[in-house]
């Protein structure tokens, strides 16, 4: 009870946590490929290196925590992430 009151107190509830689930593996070209943009359009709308961009899809590193997490918005609602950095297509 002592935990919920601190939490309370804190303005979270536990109901208001969310786990969410980001997986391991995001296959950053297809995303690309899917929203039909070249490497380099892909990398300025969304503020990557083309460089990292390039290391991504040809395996030689791979994106990390929450960089996994932004691809998967993008992927998802790329017009979202583009009204969030404020270049509208």
């Amino acid at each position: 009870m002592a935990g919920e009151a601190t939490t309370n107190a804190e303005g979270v509830s536990r109901s208001s946590l969310i786990r969410v689930h980001i997986p391991q593996e995001i296959d950053v070209k297809a995303i690309r490929a899917k929203l039909g943009m070249t490497q380099h359009e892909f990398a300025a709308r969304f503020g990557l290196s083309i460089k990292t961009l390039q290391h991504w899809e040809q395996k030689h590193r791979a994106p990390e925590g929450p960089t996994r997490a932004y691809l998967l918005v993008i992927d998802r609602d790329p017009d979202a992430v583009q009204r969030a950095l404020g270049s509208a297509a």
